[in-house]
């Protein structure tokens, strides 16, 4: 089964993603730990293009997609948008750096890329979807 919800870009619907994503996965015997891990990367994933992206421009929309197969959950994430930033091309900067330099942020992808098992992006004529995979051990969904 498909979920879907689709958002105007504005920071104030990241809650309602997040309670979307936490619906989603409430079907499935999960634990509260797995589930809080990829509430958080759709949450990190979904912020950025909000925020960098979009701007928040709430005349654009994103829409968030959840389904199962086969003890594998895959979330996409739709989008129109001309930004050429590839989350597949993003290096993982060193963390004691981020830390020394007293950065804020910096912290969201490499949570992402750590907590998903796999990523691909695709793009289309200004069409975006960002398809993020987590596949879980037999007997947890």
């Amino acid at each position: 089964m498909m979920h879907s919800l689709q958002v105007p870009c504005t920071k104030e619907n990241l809650k309602e993603i997040r309670y979307f994503v936490e619906g989603a996965l409430s079907r499935y015997n999960l634990s509260a730990n797995d589930t809080n891990l990829m509430i958080l990367a759709i949450d990190e994933l979904c912020a950025n293009l909000i925020i960098h992206s979009h701007q928040c421009n709430q005349d654009e929309c994103i829409e968030v997609k959840v389904k199962n197969e086969d003890q594998t959950f895959i979330f996409e994430i739709h989008d129109q948008s001309n930004d050429s930033f590839n989350l597949l091309e993003y290096k993982i900067p060193d963390i004691q750096q981020i830390i020394n330099e007293k950065r804020n942020g910096s912290m969201g992808l490499i949570l992402v890329k750590r907590i998903m098992d796999d990523i691909e992006v695709e793009r289309n004529d200004g069409h975006n979807i960002c398809r993020l995979y987590k596949s879980l051990p037999q007997g947890s969904c």
